[in-house]
């Protein structure tokens, strides 16, 4: 496991580097959104927790990765 040097600047593995953002909100119903920015994956959640949690595993746990949305997120089941 690599041991960041700058506790400020963690070490990534190559997995993490390449693994997707995702962005966490509501859509204009009023349900919990996790959507990868991308387009490719996502999902609704009961919780706020929850789609926090998912997103967090599917980027590798990086807090940067998972930001909330400032507005309604679009989200579309096809």
């Amino acid at each position: 496991m690599p041991v960041a040097l700058n506790p400020h600047h963690p070490v990534r593995s190559p997995a993490a580097e390449t693994s997707s953002s995702y962005l966490v909100g509501q859509d204009g119903e009023g349900h919990w959104v996790a959507v990868e920015t991308g387009g490719r994956a996502g999902g609704l959640f009961r919780t706020r927790q929850d789609a926090i949690r998912y997103a967090c595993v599917e980027t590798g746990c990086r807090p940067d990765d998972v930001p909330m949305a400032a507005g309604p997120i679009r989200f579309k089941l096809s």
